[in-house]
């Protein structure tokens, strides 16, 4: 049977800084405040680029999408009770708050035919890409 420690240890939080030098992110020091900022997947295909951003514990009214000079900006707040000091809470890494992320978009998507999924705490943006800009393979011919 494994045990796992609750409370932060010297070795906790020296593991912590650890991986954080290497792999810095602005979430993952259990130990700091720092804001809410989700994480997202990037995908390329020759049809589309794909977004997958890790939003658990949201409504879709709470996230925003929009559009504007080749820009695209997802934002949102994730509203999370904590409960009160008084309950005795021993660690507090689950993120709350507003956030905003924001990427430049390559003139090569169809920015009118973009679409949005959200399920499972998961929301998945599509952008299509144009068709003179997806890849075109060339067949061989052999005589």
């Amino acid at each position: 049977m494994r045990t796992y420690c609750l409370t932060p240890t010297r070795a906790n939080r020296a593991l912590d800084r650890l991986i954080a030098d290497f792999w810095p992110r602005p979430d993952f020091d259990s130990e700091s405040q720092s804001e809410f900022v989700p994480r997202v997947n990037v995908i390329d295909s020759p049809d589309n680029l794909k977004l997958t951003f890790e939003l658990p514990g949201m409504g879709k009214d709470e996230i925003k999408i929009f559009v504007k000079d080749d820009v695209l900006t997802v934002s949102g707040e994730r509203k999370f009770d904590s409960g009160s000091e008084s309950e005795g809470s021993l660690r507090r890494e689950i993120r709350s708050g507003s956030f905003s992320r924001s990427f430049t978009l390559p003139d090569s998507l169809e920015v009118e035919k973009i679409g949005a999924d959200y399920k499972n705490g998961l929301l998945e943006i599509t952008l299509p890409k144009k068709e003179e800009k997806k890849p075109k393979e060339i067949e061989v011919k052999v005589e």
